[in-house]
């Protein structure tokens, strides 16, 4: 290395220049050091930008069923059960997609959903009926209210009426049963939730343990315990992915989950 010295100048005089040249050299290096990582954050953040677009664009690209903005589940023996979610889709639920071979379910307690099983005018198993009473159950205050199990009973759609006794009204998401009930008593809350293969995409599905472990490539049993509905859903959201290696979305997972606090059986 080549070093220029001013002859005008003193020997102090030509150190002090160059000292000063290397602080100035110095500071340089330290502001590049910095601009370099503050480059390589900001490229970082673009690329989990890109990431996290991909992976919504992932999610959104399944064209939901007309049931899956209630609650549904699909029985061991493969029939469609589907619940309102408020009094508004109780009423829809009902009226708008009860046919006359389906059949009815509803827990005996406040806050109960209307249920029914879409039949297509088969003889419904009795594993099926036994599930979708626990189903019905599940998705009732029982589980909010701390309840181990609950009264269900199910009828036939002709048994469910907006007829009111005289001098009555029926409020939205109310019906009247009329005749004979066929009893489901003290239904535990056997609640499971997984996810299933459906083509290319992984679908959340819940109710009854025994038929979403049946339907599902990993399923976990859920009990009533202390964690809030939204950490229970990241912790199942954190169990899913690391098992299939693919994007669940959180929000699916939420909307599956009972009303109430709850545990993970690992």
């Amino acid at each position: 290395m080549k070093i220029e010295i001013d002859l005008n100048k003193s020997i102090n005089e030509n150190a002090s220049l160059y000292f000063e040249k290397s602080k100035k050299s110095k500071r340089k290096k330290q502001g590049l050091l910095k601009a370099v990582k503050n480059t390589e954050k900001r490229l970082n953040e673009l690329k989990s930008n890109q990431q996290e677009q991909k992976t919504q664009v992932l999610i959104k690209k399944r064209i939901k069923k007309w049931f899956e903005k209630f609650h549904w589940f699909y029985t061991s023996d493969d029939f469609l059960a589907v619940a309102g979610r408020d009094t508004k889709s109780n009423e829809e639920i009902v009226k708008k997609y009860m046919e006359d071979n389906d059949l009815y379910f509803h827990a005996e307690i406040n806050g109960s959903p209307h249920c029914i099983i879409k039949t297509k005018n088969n003889s419904v198993p009795e594993t099926s009926m036994k599930e979708t009473a626990e189903f019905t159950a599940l998705f009732s205050r029982a589980w909010r209210s701390g309840l181990s199990s609950v009264d269900v009973y199910s009828v036939n759609p002709e048994q469910v009426s907006k007829k009111a006794p005289s001098g009555e009204s029926m409020k939205t998401g109310s019906f009247m049963i009329y005749g004979e009930r066929n009893w489901f008593k003290k239904t535990a809350l056997n609640f499971g939730i997984g996810v299933k293969k459906e083509e290319d995409d992984f679908v959340v599905i819940s109710g009854s343990f025994s038929a979403v472990k049946k339907h599902s490539v990993i399923s976990f049993k859920v009990v009533q315990g202390k964690d809030s509905k939204g950490i229970t859903a990241k912790k199942l959201k954190k169990l899913f992915e690391e098992k299939l290696g693919s994007v669940i979305d959180l929000d699916e997972i939420i909307s599956m989950l009972p009303s109430g606090n709850s545990d993970i059986v690992v």
